[in-house]
């Protein structure tokens, strides 16, 4: 920190000098605000937003309020369906036409390679054709002046990117400007997963609403049917009361039962005929009509009431039906004519009394506004039943009353399951939120320790970072540690007593650190310590030596003692560190480096690790490069008859001569193929090349056309049974006969994953491949092996031909594998023969298949490389 100068004692000019510097510290720390206020709105947004939409707009504004971000859009990947969804796009020049693209054609522009890589990327108009090349981008859009890339992650695991673009020369970004994009963004995937939540949640109650509200509506809808099944009860009960209050006024008893008729339906002409004694006469005790003053008594005829009479039910006639009527000779024609012509409709309906017709009830409109339908005809016929059985009404109020009981504890019923579905719904909202702050914790902690995990402790190293790039004088380290003998301990006391293994690890180790210190659990039995704000360097030392003693006491595991330890390597926190995945990569080189001096120990970083690291990465890119290009070598060597010493297949294999390091060793080649994740490219390649050589010999026609190539076949094709169907396409659509290739497995394979080696073995099996168990003996060979799966051959491991004719016990194995061999039907070859004196050993032996340099040396495979599809061998992961 500079010491304070009086202000006294500078003079005016060197004040003057003192203000850009000023100046430019207050643009610092305002720009220190601003991204301190844009976390604080991002967070505040995720506590507010519910909708996402409205998320993302927001998040714009916010980002535009610390840097000039006029074109701005957001995509998020999704590996189920492959597409890349641009879920908010603001953009000056280009327009979107559709929201999801495909991954694969938006992988060809620097956004893909943003999503792929999960690296961020800064292109200006200076560096962008360079840019263009390295990765090898397409141009996707309109070429910007400036454009920041920063992928989103959720954990170390990239599902979308965001990006920030200025066409205009006078707004320029810089490294600054990635840097506090890159760290917002770390913030706005939090922000994304806790409105989609909400999302669920809102959604899941507007559900439960919605539901709520059709109960609902369903039960008003009963209680106006109710309603209108209590007026038509009050009805029936005034025309009850009627009869039963008559005392010889019959007029007066049907007007009064006209007035009730007219509250139920549409009445405003009503009448009431009856038979006389004869059934001769029809009377008409009451008549009511707008158009006729009375109705007097008339002998029995064709009109609407005889119909009713005649066939004892009620009817509803209007216009058309009286016509048909009439046709038919049921109607007279001058009724019929006059309904037609006065558009009148007509409703009748029997009185039945002690089982006879005895009159008719009828009512009818004028307007021809008014129809009757179906359901006033079944009304009316309803009302004069009852008042054809008025006599009965204390049962027909019983059975009223019956009915009004069940419908009131239906509507209880009702009632009581709107208040248990309030009560359920209340229930389940509480039960949401209980799990979502369930799985808030859950995403940031481990399940079997309950420690922080990857997630939340990359959060905080992070943090300790940027309080460092602040704060230079805090002092901050990474201690990352692994276990000694922990997978023993799974294979021999199982999966149970490893879990209680770690979590006494992690008591232990907790109990070595202070209360502020973070210890999180990143898998498997790597655990990290963040050491926060400590005095000096040697502190960081006393606690990885405080958790090594911890770690060398006997751990008590299912009442069996046993005995670990642990590497440790420690990183400190340095300014120039740019995010977490680097410091803690750095610690976990150091452990490395401490495991390769001994275990027990612990290491601290330094700069010559990294240099190590560096050469390794390059190493890995130029592996990279030569598969793209297919420039390894291939050589071949023949597996002989060694009784007529002709070859029955040739063995091809890769070898990678190296432009400095000169030629790269199998098992050092290997390493680096499984450490990048290339096994499956390499395995591609050989076939490719197998199948190749024998389509040449094939089309050459000569004795080579009856040759059989073999390649090796790493465990990943195995393990997949998609791949191992793909495999067989590949040797289908190749047009070679599938007994021509032969695939040899590793033994250690078997023994891994045995169940699902197996099914493909037999799948491969069932295509006609030739199959070799290989380097059997090399690891715990297994003689279930032997038996179980279809080899048609088994290769001895050179480590058995090597010490022969010495070594009377390896011959005697190799004696016992050929005398299996004959009961399950597979031939036995012995590979690394290198002398005359092992071939005589094996001959005697009855071994009669060999392979080795002194039956045959490996040649450089001599076929062309054909011209294959790039896009076939350029791995996955690039």
């Amino acid at each position: 920190m500079a010491t304070e100068i009086p202000a006294g004692v500078l003079s005016e000019e060197e004040l003057r000098e003192l203000v850009p510097q000023l100046q430019q510290i207050t643009d610092k720390y305002k720009r220190k605000e601003l991204i301190q206020k844009a976390l604080f709105q991002i967070s505040e947004l995720a506590s507010s937003v519910s909708e996402l939409p409205r998320l993302y707009s927001a998040l714009h504004e916010i980002i535009g309020g610390f840097m000039d971000a006029k074109n701005f859009y957001v995509a998020f990947y999704d590996e189920v369906s492959d597409l890349v969804d641009i879920v908010y796009f603001v953009d000056e020049f280009d327009e979107l036409t559709v929201n999801e693209i495909p991954a694969s054609q938006l992988k060809k522009g620097f956004t893909g390679h943003v999503l792929t890589t999960g690296e961020p990327l800064f292109l200006t108009k200076e560096n962008y054709e360079d840019k263009k090349r390295q990765v090898g981008a397409a141009d996707l859009g309109t070429t910007s002046v400036d454009w920041l890339g920063v992928p989103l992650k959720r954990g170390s695991k990239c599902i979308g990117a965001m990006v920030v673009q200025s066409y205009d020369e006078s707004v320029r970004y810089s490294e600054e400007d990635l840097e506090v994009l890159q760290f917002v963004s770390q913030h706005i995937v939090t922000s994304v997963d806790r409105v989609k939540n909400r999302e669920l949640t809102e959604r899941t109650i507007r559900e439960r609403t919605k539901q709520l509200r059709q109960i609902n509506d369903e039960l008003q809808e009963e209680i106006q049917e109710r309603q209108k099944i209590e007026d038509l009860q009050q009805a029936l009960f005034e025309i009850s009361e009627l009869s039963a209050s008559v005392d010889g006024d019959m007029e007066n008893f049907y007007a009064n039962l006209h007035m009730i008729l007219a509250r139920l339906v549409h009445a405003p002409n009503c009448y009431i005929a009856t038979l006389d004694q004869n059934k001769g006469m029809l009377n008409f005790p009451y008549f009511y009509d707008e158009n006729n003053a009375s109705a007097e008594s008339r002998p029995l005829g064709r009109g609407l009431t005889e119909y009713v009479l005649r066939h004892g039910r009620a009817e509803l006639i209007g216009p058309v039906r009286a016509t048909e009527l009439a046709d038919a000779g049921e109607l007279d024609r001058d009724v019929a004519m006059r309904m037609e012509k006065e558009r009148n409709y007509w409703v009748g309906t029997p009185l039945v009394v002690d089982g006879e017709v005895s009159g008719v009830v009828g009512i009818q409109s004028y307007d021809d506004k008014y129809k009757y339908q179906p359901r006033d005809l079944e009304l009316l016929r309803y009302i004069s039943h009852h008042i054809a059985v008025a006599l009965e009404r204390k049962h027909a109020q019983e059975s009223i009353q019956a009915y009004n009981l069940h419908l009131a504890e239906k509507v209880k019923e009702r009632t009581d399951e709107l208040h248990r579905a309030n009560a359920s719904l209340k229930e389940q909202i509480e039960e949401r939120k209980h799990i979502e702050l369930k799985l808030i914790h859950d995403a940031h902690h481990d399940t079997l320790t309950g420690l922080p995990n990857r997630a939340l402790f990359t959060s905080r190293v992070e943090l300790a970072i940027a309080n460092k790039k602040r704060y230079p004088k805090n002092k901050f380290a990474v201690l990352f540690i692994d276990l000694d003998r922990f997978k023993l301990i799974n294979d021999t006391l199982g999966h149970q007593a490893g879990d209680k293994f770690l979590i006494e690890v992690s008591k232990r180790i907790a109990r070595c650190i202070r209360g502020h210190d973070l210890l999180a659990r990143l898998g498997g039995d790597e655990f990290v310590i963040l050491l926060d704000n400590f005095d000096n360097e040697e502190d960081a030392e006393e606690v990885a030596s405080r958790i090594l003693e911890a770690m060398s006491e006997a751990f008590c595991l299912d009442s069996t003692e046993m005995y670990s330890g642990g590497s440790i390597g420690i990183a400190f926190i340095e300014p120039w560190y740019k995010n977490a995945g680097e410091l803690i990569r750095d610690a976990d080189a150091a452990m490395y480096q401490a495991k390769s001096m001994g275990r027990g120990r612990y290491v601290m970083f330094d700069q010559s690790m990294r240099e190590r690291l560096l050469e390794e990465l390059e190493l890995e890119n130029e592996f990279r490069r030569t598969l793209k290009t297919r420039s390894f070598d291939c050589y071949f060597q023949p597996i002989v008859d060694m009784a007529t010493n002709k070859p029955i297949y040739l063995e091809c294999y890769v070898r990678w001569q190296h432009s400095t390091l000169g030629k790269i060793k199998r098992e050092q080649f290997w390493r680096v193929a499984e450490h990048i994740g290339m096994t499956m490219e390499i395995d591609r390649f050989m076939i490719e090349r197998a199948c190749q050589m024998l389509r040449v010999w094939k089309d050459a026609g000569g004795e080579e056309r009856n040759h059989r190539v073999a390649i090796n076949l790493s465990i990943n094709h195995l393990i997949q049974a998609k791949q191992v169907s793909q495999l067989v396409e590949r040797i289908v659509d190749a047009g070679i006969d599938p007994e021509k290739l032969v695939l040899e497995i590793d033994e250690t394979h078997i023994n891994r994953k045995s169940q699902q080696v197996l099914a493909a073995v037999q799948q491969l099996k069932e295509a006609g491949v030739t199959l070799v168990l290989d380097n059997f003996g090399n690891g715990m060979a297994s003689l279930n092996s032997l038996c179980t799966f279809p080899f048609d051959y088994v290769k001895i491991d050179r480590k058995f031909v090597r010490s022969l004719p010495a070594s009377i016990e390896n011959l005697k194995i190799i004696q016992s594998v050929q005398q299996i061999s004959e009961h399950f039907g597979f031939e036995v070859i012995a590979n690394g023969i290198e002398n005359d004196e092992q071939c005589k050993a094996l001959i005697a032996a009855n071994c009669r298949f060999g392979q080795g340099k002194f039956l045959a040396e490996a040649e450089h495979l001599p076929v062309e490389s054909e011209a294959y599809d790039d896009a076939e061998f350029i791995p996955a992961s690039a």
